[in-house]
């Protein structure tokens, strides 16, 4: 179920919730998009309460994005209005995004940020398309808490093998879930995958909740 609260937030209530995350929405849409709806009622659907937000230029209906820090200052606000709702209270705190979301989750998590549990990002782009010397890894060593990778091996914007060769420099507690033949929306050709699109999402969505959960129980 969704609903609309305060600062911008919508929230996915989950019947029996073992944690809660909040996701920011990618470059190219705001958390109405497809891949953002679906995320977020299919982690509520494993037990996991869900937030989702938009970023200003999304509800000024600009096409190009803000600077990273007003990005980031709004990823912070979000964070705040999750711990003031209700529903949140008491469970462990999650973070993570589509693409530039999730990337904008792990500045606001190298800066240092109190309770958050840990990470979940849903195709991190590494680096713009065909410019893989523009890397954007610099800050992620400095990043603590647990971390799941969610990547395609067809990602133009960093393959899951790309994701696998940056592990040693994180913390041991970063992992990398591939996605066979995945793009960067986690599109496959299915003659290629041999599963469905619906099975693809499917299991994204239970290695994201296996992430939260085995923290959790930890």
């Amino acid at each position: 179920m969704r609903i609309s609260v305060m600062a911008e937030l919508s929230v996915y209530l989950s019947d029996r919730p073992c944690a809660a995350l909040v996701l920011a929405h990618g470059a190219g849409a705001g958390q109405r998009s497809h891949f953002m709806v679906l995320a977020a009622r299919e982690m509520s659907a494993r037990g996991v309460t869900t937030a989702t937000f938009d970023f200003p230029y999304v509800i000024e209906r600009r096409i190009v994005p803000d600077k990273a820090p007003v990005l980031q200052e709004s990823w912070r606000a979000a964070l705040a209005a999750a711990r003031a709702h209700p529903a949140f209270a008491g469970l462990p705190l999650f973070i993570g995004g589509k693409s530039m979301g999730g990337r904008m989750a792990s500045h606001v998590a190298a800066s240092g940020t109190d309770g958050v549990r840990g990470l979940v990002f849903f195709g991190y782009p590494l680096h713009p398309p065909g410019r893989p010397d523009q890397r954007r890894d610099a800050h992620l060593p400095e990043i603590r808490e647990p971390m799941l990778f969610i990547q395609g091996t067809r990602d133009p914007f960093g393959t899951a093998g790309d994701i696998r060769s940056l592990l040693p420099r994180l913390n041991p507690r970063a992992s990398v879930h591939e996605v066979g033949d995945g793009d960067h929306s986690f599109k496959v050709r299915i003659s290629a995958a041999g599963k469905t699109q619906d099975a693809v999402f499917t299991e994204i969505f239970d290695a994201a909740a296996v992430f939260i959960r085995q923290i959790c129980t930890n």
